[in-house]
């Protein structure tokens, strides 16, 4: 029956064509409304359901007859009964008399009521009233009722106080469908913008509110108006006194005219059509806005939807508070950085999010995860679980998100954010637990520390961190500082007693040499070898020079031990070959570092591997990354020249490269995983294009200073150790290449007698083929030599 009256009464609405009057038709939508809260405050017992009253005007259209309600042609519905298609059609006739008696109970939610269904139709009357204004900017007459009459702070205090339950949950939407809808601009109207301020209060800080999805949903419309206009978040963050104060170049929204807002509602009574027409109010100098700026606006409220545990919630948030600060203008990201809680609350979540890690992670549980991405800040499910593990994800995304914040935020924001990240979580946070005593500190610390190295692609919060981890960059007209003390400490890590610490540490300098800022290369490496003190002054020819004949009086090298029948692979070479320009030529040096482990400690010829060519492949690929890396930073192509007439100075290597000569001279005493990232550390750095490191690192020919050492002199002192301590080994040659076959995962792995010595020498030989390759790959293209063949198959 139900359906036979629907179908009847939607075909007499389609065949009467009305004139409506969208204004009275808003208002009376409105008073429906305030009626229930007037209904419900004024009735003294409650009934447990609710009657829709509909009243057909006189006279009765004729199709509508048929109902068989001649009588008054009144018709109710008990809900849940009367059916939703009734209410909008009805809607549609003009002069239709409608109310809705609800029930009474305070508990009610407020979807039982007729208030979602009057808002959705107040909605649909705005948004139907501009599509037919013949003047596009115009405010139509129901819109200047709604500015006009406050309705929007009506509803907002309606939905502070949550009543009927889910009240707020209808504000929210209603504000969002109405900005996202209504083309004209709103925003800039007092009686729209001050009730979004209280809106904005109401959400975003009680973490898992109901109201979550529609405070993002609201947040996000605010965010397309303002990308729509980006001079709309300075007038949104800073509120009526900024508009007040400052002149604008235009009005953005023209006053609405009386006469076409007449032409509109004719029927409407003069005193309403005037107050309608009436332009909205535009704020005072002596106005204040409600409530105070810095209790809570758009950015607070996206920094609590952040931390929503809702993921679709949060991702939202973060994606719209991104776009506002990249977005935002110079007058807006002054007041985001100087009058806003922005870098406080992003810094902060991510010092809290630090805090509720485990205080000991293991830094092998901490490499699973350091793919993590902001957008999916959750851990990989097929990953093996340990404890934190979840909290550890969060971190890493959160992370994350602040680097990418600071590489789409404008600058001014940018620069304040990572410094405000650099001060909180480096200097207040991490900083402690790096210099603590505890090793667990130490461990979790500096394995936390090169995850977030290896995320970090923002180059003013990389800035941070360099000043972090080796102190402030020096002016160029300011003399150098001295060590920093933090970078000291650090250095000091990787030659520690624990060799978990040693490791984690120059993984996080390896981390660290990886990334495109100039100053952690010249901090570590250039500044000490500026001048090129390492290089003996004067002109005498190096198998003249005293110094330079210190390997052949080393004992380890003296005829006795030459004759017991253990030989080098070959005989030390030759004075080299030099081109034009008078480098060494690529051959030689490559020579130099294949021929330099023994022959009797040489085992990759006994296994089916591709050796010195696989290597010469990864360094190429290694040594364009580099390239490319380093290539904005306009290093000399070659040497700087020497003064002949310069008096020599003390050299000194400098810390770092101190500790990694000192660690590469105990190669044979340390484990293995050890040794793997001390040849890792010196690999990258021999991989760096400057002249400099190249010839202090690669060049086996470099004529020493008087007390100083090279690479190749610490390789050749190993391999001097190396030819004494294997005559103590029995049958050495069978026991190395079972360890290399053990490394390898062909055999299974057992506890052999000079475990560390037979696993240093597999890393000695392999290492020695990796500088070789690298040697090769940076000999410049344009070098007479580039096109020598490889070295000989002998030595591959």
């Amino acid at each position: 029956m139900l359906s036979r009256l629907g179908a009847l009464l939607q075909e007499a609405v389609g065949a009467w064509e009305p004139t409506i009057d969208l204004l009275e038709a808003f208002v009376e939508h409105w008073k429906g409304v305030t009626h229930y809260y007037i209904e419900s405050t004024g009735q003294e017992e409650n009934t447990n359901q609710g009657i829709w009253h509909v009243r057909f005007p006189t006279p009765t259209p004729q199709k509508a007859k048929v109902l068989g309600h001649p009588s008054g042609w009144h018709i109710e519905w008990t809900k849940p009964n009367w059916p939703d298609w009734c209410p909008p059609s009805l809607i549609l006739l003009p002069g239709l008399s409608t109310s809705w008696s609800p029930d009474q109970d305070e508990n009610t939610p407020v979807k039982k009521t007729d208030i979602p269904w009057r808002l959705k139709q107040m909605l649909d009357i705005l948004v139907y009233e501009e599509k037919q204004q013949e003047a596009a900017g115009e405010a139509g007459p129901c819109l200047e009722y709604l500015l006009q009459h406050k309705i929007l702070e009506t509803l907002c205090t309606l939905g502070k106080a949550e009543y009927p339950p889910g009240m707020r949950q209808q504000v929210f939407q209603f504000f969002s469908k109405v900005l996202a809808q209504v083309q004209h601009p709103l925003l800039h109207y007092l009686n729209v913008h001050r009730p979004v301020q209280k809106l904005l209060r109401l959400g975003g800080t009680v973490p898992g509110s109901l109201t979550e999805k529609e405070e993002v949903q609201f947040t996000t419309v605010l965010c397309s108006k303002i990308q729509q206009d980006p001079a709309l978040l300075t007038y949104i963050l800073e509120g009526k006194k900024m508009i007040a104060n400052k002149k604008a170049p235009r009005d953005p929204v023209p006053p609405p005219k009386e006469t076409a807002s007449h032409e509109a509602a004719p029927n409407r009574e003069p005193g309403e059509a005037r107050a309608a027409a009436a332009p909205p109010p535009q704020p005072s100098e002596a106005e204040e806005p409600d409530g105070g700026i810095g209790e809570s606006n758009l950015i607070t409220s996206l920094a609590g939807l952040c931390k929503s545990k809702k993921s679709r919630v949060a991702l939202k948030a973060q994606e719209n508070l991104l776009l506002l600060l990249s977005v935002a203008s110079p007058a807006a990201a002054t007041y985001l950085v100087q009058s806003s809680p922005c870098c406080l609350a992003v810094t902060e979540h991510l010092c809290q999010l630090y805090r509720s890690m485990p205080t000991f992670l293991d830094p092998a549980d901490v490499a699973t995860l350091e793919g993590i991405s902001w957008r999916v800040p959750t851990a990989p499910s097929d990953e093996a679980s340990f404890p934190g593990k979840e909290a550890l994800a969060a971190f890493l995304g959160w992370f994350d998100y602040c680097d990418h914040l600071i590489l789409e935020a404008h600058p001014v924001v940018a620069d304040a954010l990572a410094e405000a990240v650099a001060q909180r979580l480096f200097v207040e946070t991490l900083q402690p637990q790096l210099l603590h005593v505890c090793e667990q500190s130490i461990l979790t610390s500096t394995a936390l520390l090169t995850a977030m190295l290896r995320q970090l692609r923002s180059p003013v919060l990389l800035r941070e961190a360099g000043t972090f981890f080796l102190g402030p960059e020096p002016r160029p007209e300011a003399p150098e500082a001295g060590p920093h003390s933090l970078c000291t400490q650090l250095i000091g890590h990787c030659d520690h007693l624990s060799d978990e610490i040693s490791i984690a540490t120059l993984r996080l300098f390896e981390e660290l040499l990886q990334k495109p800022c100039e100053w952690v290369i010249r901090s570590l490496v250039l500044r000490h070898l500026q001048g090129r003190p390492y290089v003996a002054r004067g002109t005498a020819e190096p198998e003249n020079d005293e110094d330079a004949l210190e390997l052949e009086e080393d004992p380890y090298f003296t005829d006795g031990f030459l004759d017991s029948g253990l030989q080098p692979s070959s005989k030390p070479p030759p004075a080299p070959t030099t081109s034009s320009d008078g480098k060494t030529a690529v051959t030689e040096i490559v020579n130099s570092f294949l021929c330099l482990v023994p022959e009797e400690a040489k085992t990759s010829a006994f296994l089916e591997e591709t050796g010195y060519d696989t290597y010469v492949h990864d360094a190429f690929g290694l040594f364009q990354e580099c390239s490319s890396r380093v290539a904005p930073w306009g290093w000399p192509p070659g040497p700087a020249p020497m003064d002949p007439h310069e008096p020599e100075r003390l050299f000194f290597e400098g810390p770092f490269l101190k500790v990694l000569f000192d660690r590469m001279s105990r190669i044979l005493d340390q484990p293995y995983s050890l040794n793997l990232q001390v040849t890792s550390v010196l690999s990258r750095l021999a991989l760096f294009p400057h002249p400099h490191i190249h010839e202090y690192l690669l060049d086996p020919y470099i004529n020493l200073a008087p007390g100083c050492r090279s690479l190749f002199s610490v390789l050749v002192r190993v391999i001097g150790d190396l030819m004494q301590r294997i005559q103590r080994v029995p049958q050495f040659p069978g026991k190395l290449l079972l360890v290399r076959k053990q490394l390898m995962g062909q055999v299974p792995g057992e506890q052999l007698d000079h475990q560390n010595l037979l696993q240093g020498v597999v890393v000695l030989e392999e290492f020695c083929k990796e500088l070789a390759a690298i040697a090769f790959v940076k000999f410049p293209p344009h070098g007479p030599h580039w096109n020598l063949s490889p070295p000989p198959s002998e030595h591959v």
